[in-house]
């Protein structure tokens, strides 16, 4: 009697069950805040002192007492100058300081005019040609950063946004978690590198390697330090010795192809001989076959390297990496919040018939600000990755109608 085949795991709940694997990786390191760009912070930045320090001009022109206002206007002398990085004196009754981007407020002073609504008179004095209202262009103390405030909270993954916050506070160095160490290697005799063989010279059945391209680069983004292995063949014993190589040194070993069952699919053995593995078969389309395990270090008491098996086909790999590894390699780093933010958008295009798994389709923005589909969503057609500017998150048995509202993931923000 034949076996029957287990369910399809979901997506969600592969999710759940990997996240779980992912405790915090041990180490820190105090970097540059130059190059804490894409870093983990781990401590929150909490602010020593306010920003702006002070009221600060947010125009080039005039200081001024709105009490000091007659209805049809008022001439009043120029009674000092404050460019930026300067210490007023206030401002004395019944006139007006010549005042300059970002220079603070004198006392007294409670509104700025900007020198468009403004005369300077042969005299010297100002004509104020616009009534000023209390508090008009004036940049209040604190009002970016309040003294105490916790402003980047631990966990952030940082952008260059953050950065300026942080040096905004005086910060010259952060606390970051370490880069993932991540070993990368591809199996498969059907591959070549590019530049080993002409095109003409391919012989039949052979591809060139271009998973081991784009994953490389989504490591890379993702923060990690990448060794890349290269090519292993469909050979068992290689692919154990290729394990055991990666495992020494590395914190996580990804490897595209082999996840399969079939006889020259040698990964899910070799992992079984070095430590354990978990081969899903997952609820989504493209990238069903996903793999997950740990792979035992040879000394004794050194742990163990994670293990992710990414099916062969570039498009599966492609979009398991994105839902699947790259929320485990944030975690990995700290990050809290670790799911990609979907957004609503116009479906421009129609799909009769859904899936019974749940399909990630290849759209693009048209100039009508709806999505367009890719005409071919096989998982073996990479174009559709570099043609679109994200997924349609669309779930099983789900048909899509031309304006139908569907759920957008952008590439963006699976590749920031």
């Amino acid at each position: 009697m034949q076996a029957q085949r287990k369910p399809l795991k979901p997506l969600d709940e592969a999710l759940r069950e990997l996240l779980a694997q992912a405790q915090a990786l041990p180490g820190t390191e105090r970097v540059d805040t130059f190059d804490a760009d894409g870093r983990v912070l781990l401590q929150d930045a909490v602010s020593p002192l306010q920003v702006p320090p002070q009221d600060n001009s947010a125009m080039d022109g005039y200081a001024v007492r709105t009490a000091d206002w007659i209805d049809s206007g008022v001439d009043l002398p120029v009674s000092q100058r404050i460019p930026a990085g300067t210490s007023p004196e206030p401002l004395a009754p019944a006139s007006a300081a010549r005042i300059f981007t970002g220079a603070p407020v004198p006392a007294g002073a409670d509104a700025v005019v900007m020198q468009e609504d403004c005369e300077v008179l042969e005299d010297g004095r100002v004509r104020i040609k616009a009534r000023p209202r209390a508090g008009q262009w004036i940049r209040r103390a604190g009002e970016d950063i309040a003294l105490g405030a916790t402003v980047i909270a631990a966990g952030t993954r940082l952008t260059p946004a953050h950065l300026g916050l942080a040096a905004s506070m005086g910060n010259a160095r952060l606390q970051v978690a370490r880069k993932p160490r991540v070993a990368l290697f591809s199996t498969g005799d059907e591959l070549v590198m590019p530049g080993t063989v002409a095109p003409q010279d391919m012989r039949p059945g052979s591809i060139y390697n271009s998973n081991r391209f784009f994953l490389r680069a989504l490591l890379l983004r993702m923060g990690c330090e990448v060794t890349d292995l290269g090519i292993v063949p469909d050979d068992r014993e290689a692919t154990i010795a290729a394990l055991a190589r990666a495992a020494a040194g590395h914190d996580v070993i990804v490897t595209s192809g082999g996840v399969s069952v079939g006889e020259e699919d040698h990964i899910k053995p070799a992992v079984q001989r070095l430590g354990q593995l978990d081969l899903w078969q997952i609820d989504i389309k493209p990238g069903k076959p996903f793999a997950y395990g740990r792979v035992n270090r040879s000394e004794a008491g050194a742990g163990f390297a994670h293990f992710v098996g990414l099916p062969g086909n570039p498009v599966s790999s492609f979009v398991t990496f994105q839902v699947l590894v790259r929320p485990f390699l944030l975690r990995l780093q700290g990050v809290a919040n670790v799911l990609p933010r979907g957004m609503p958008a116009r479906a421009d295009f129609a799909l009769s018939k859904g899936d019974r798994r749940r399909e990630f389709l290849r759209v693009r923005y048209n100039d009508k600000g709806g999505l367009e589909l890719f005409g071919n969503q096989s998982s073996g057609v990479l174009t559709s990755a570099a043609w679109g500017d994200g997924v349609v998150d669309n779930p099983a048995g789900t048909t899509i109608a031309a304006g139908d509202i569907v759920r957008f993931i952008p590439f963006a923000e699976l590749m920031a």
